[in-house]
């Protein structure tokens, strides 16, 4: 319009202004006359479906919406019967499909079994629903959530349309589609993995109650004939074996039932697993300090890969060994340039892959010793963590790195000193802001400082903010961080001051709410810190271990998570190189590969599940454990708790 001369056209604001108000008023009416029908027509139409779907505050709202239309009737006596079945049927309905995303949240889930009570108007848990006051504090939060989300917007829809499409490229298509069919591919593997599970579950309840049926009739005197034994066993053989066990094996002899079975489960001898070929550190290291940035995040990128797609044995040991003997981070180097400091770097991307290098050295035990020669790489780390936006990958990675170094004592001990906790405990008052992957590794970090006994004093001075927040995280919808709160809960309980500011604070109610929601671990853990609470035991000084002792860090804590792969921002272009093919094409070196030696495992010290964590731990490695522990295959992750027990030959179990 400027270009031709001609006069800018009004938006017509006054006029979207108008209709909004009209769309807002015809809500409120429909709200006010209990018309459902209506009310839930004008909502889908004019609220953007991303807030109704993504903003927690829509999602609230919206539940409370359908808990005062399934209850309208019974406040205003009006209609047939037969309308209040059909709104409780309606709430119902919306509870087992939309609704359904709220029923981990302690704040609605009383109102799920509000369509099987009988009389809702005379039961307790729902005596505020029909209190006058409800229904016009939810108006309230209505017109202002509606006068928020409809205000009128002064630019064109045309133009609003044109800036959105210009964040849009074609490259950002392209690998959202590649991101797609990849996800796509694996969620057909794991479904089919899925089935094959549920099948064989479902054939296991089937097995369980005929021999439940059997030992029945043996106890009235009826044998179990070899035919039975025989179609049991059967059943419970793989489909390939089915055919030549029910022909070929005399089920009459004893035991060999049980030693077919056990024979079925013996595991498949593991395939012999080629060395990676060696590469020109050299080379590597130089393109890594003087390489373009984004050369740089390839490399780094590739390294990652190839320490993280390796085979858990010789090839990932024989990786990480080449690395360290080519001191491929520099960690043995005093010199002012250095691959660590690519953690410093102005690229954001170059500092993501950076620290996603760092996490995965941490993950192994061997790693760890290896960085911890570097006595810049905690300051860098601490540096990075205080620095990067709360969201950001590199800052997560960061978190994951420190909370795995936090194994080794004296990485604990200038923890401890630079103030680690204080910042930590200021962090997880805000875990909102936090990936599960971040609030995991940060509360498991905490535990492990606190417990040091320098740890323990460092808490004194803060002893109600942190009893505060401990508290408040045993109640998070994250289950997977409540070892790790219990475990400083019970650590910094040791000592007499903190435990007089937790009475102080009625700490002991508040642990005996979590105990009537929780699980029989976390009940049997609450309780030790409850008779940790209660004890009147002095701190013993005599058990400080703020000396250096020897390390606990080589027992073999070694887990490389799928979260260290995940969000791939880096993408090559047509004919760029990346990952294993850049490192073979551009920096074959000669071989000089090495098998690492392996090392007797070093005796653990055994604790029970029941009790609250009392040394370091990383969230996968506990993850790993406790599925073994309970009889559960889980994803290999990677917290550090102490191995359950051990074989009679003395390997770890």
């Amino acid at each position: 319009c400027k270009i031709k001369g001609k006069p800018l056209p009004k938006t017509g604001g006054s006029s979207v202004k108008d209709s909004k108000a009209l769309i807002i008023q015809d809500l409120l009416t429909s709200f006010t006359d209990g018309d459902q029908e209506v009310f839930f027509e004008l909502w889908e139409e004019h609220i953007p479906s991303p807030v109704r779907d993504s903003e927690a505050v829509a999602q609230k709202l919206e539940f409370y919406l359908h808990i005062h239309f399934a209850i309208f009737l019974l406040k205003h006596a009006v209609g047939k019967p037969v309308s209040l079945d059909e709104r409780i049927s309606y709430f119902k309905t919306y509870l087992e499909t939309k609704g359904a995303a709220l029923s981990q949240t302690t704040e609605f889930l009383p109102f799920y079994a509000l369509p099987f009570v009988p009389n809702p108007m005379i039961h307790p848990s729902f005596k505020e629903l029909f209190q006058e006051s409800w229904e016009s504090d939810l108006k309230m939060r209505l017109e202002e959530f509606l006068s928020a989300t409809l205000k009128a917007s002064h630019n064109p829809r045309l133009l609003t349309l044109y800036k959105e499409s210009t964040h849009c490229s074609q490259e950002m298509l392209q690998q959202l589609h590649q991101q797609l069919v990849e996800s796509e591919r694996k969620t057909m593997t794991y479904l089919k993995r899925f089935n094959k599970i549920q099948a064989d579950y479902h054939n296991l309840i089937g097995v369980a109650a005929e021999l439940v049926d059997s030992l029945e009739a043996t106890v009235n005197g009826k044998m179990i004939t070899p035919e039975d034994l025989q179609n049991v066993c059967v059943r419970l053989f793989s489909n390939q074996m089915r055919q030549s066990v029910a022909h070929s094996i005399d089920f009459t002899r004893p035991g060999t039932a049980s030693t077919m079975l056990r024979a079925s489960l013996a595991p498949v001898k593991i395939q012999e697993v080629p060395l990676l070929p060696s590469l020109d550190y050299e080379k590597l290291k130089k393109d890594l300090l003087d390489g373009s940035d984004r050369l740089k995040a390839f490399l780094l990128q590739a390294l990652r890969w190839r320490l993280t797609t390796s085979h858990p044995g010789e090839q990932r040991d024989t990786v990480l060994q080449a690395y360290i003997n080519n001191d491929l981070l520099d960690c043995y180097s005093s010199a002012q340039r250095s691959v660590l400091m690519l953690i410093q770097s102005k690229s954001e991307v170059v500092r993501q892959y950076t620290a996603r290098l760092v996490n995965a050295f941490a993950s192994l035990a061997e790693g760890r010793l290896y960085l911890s020669q570097n006595p810049r790489l905690l300051r860098m780390l601490e540096e990075r963590l205080k620095a990067e936006d709360k969201y950001s990958l590199t800052r997560e990675n960061v978190m994951g790195a420190l909370q795995k170094l936090s194994l080794r004592r004296a990485l604990q001990s200038t923890m401890i000193k630079d103030g680690l906790i204080l910042w930590l405990v200021d962090a997880l008052k805000d875990t909102d802001s936090m990936s599960d992957y971040t609030l995991a590794y940060s509360v498991a970090l905490l535990m492990n400082l606190c417990l040091r006994s320098s740890g323990k004093k460092m808490c004194v001075k803060i002893a109600n903010e942190i009893l505060k927040v401990l508290s408040d995280l045993l109640g998070h919808e994250n289950h997977e961080i409540h070892p790790y709160v219990n475990g400083a809960l019970y650590s910094i309980l040791a000592i007499p001051c903190v435990r007089e500011e937790a009475r102080a604070m009625e700490m002991e109610d508040i642990l005996r709410c979590y105990i009537e929601e929780g699980n029989a671990n976390m009940i049997q853990q609450i309780e030790f810190i409850i008779k940790q609470l209660k004890s009147e035991d002095p701190l013993d000084e005599a058990e400080s271990d703020d000396e250096e002792k020897e390390d606990n860090d080589e027992e073999d804590h070694n887990s490389m998570e799928a979260d260290l792969d995940k969000d791939e921002v880096l993408q090559p272009q047509p004919g760029e190189l990346s990952g294993e093919k850049l490192l073979t094409t551009e920096y074959l070196g000669i071989m000089t590969n090495t098998p690492k030696t392996k090392k007797k495992p070093v005796p653990g010290m055994h604790q029970s599940i029941d009790e609250p964590l009392q040394r370091p731990v990383t969230p996968s490695y506990h993850r790993t454990c406790l599925g073994l522990a309970e009889g559960v295959l889980v994803p290999c992750l990677a917290p550090c708790f102490p191995y359950v027990g051990q074989n009679q030959d003395g390997t770890k179990l």
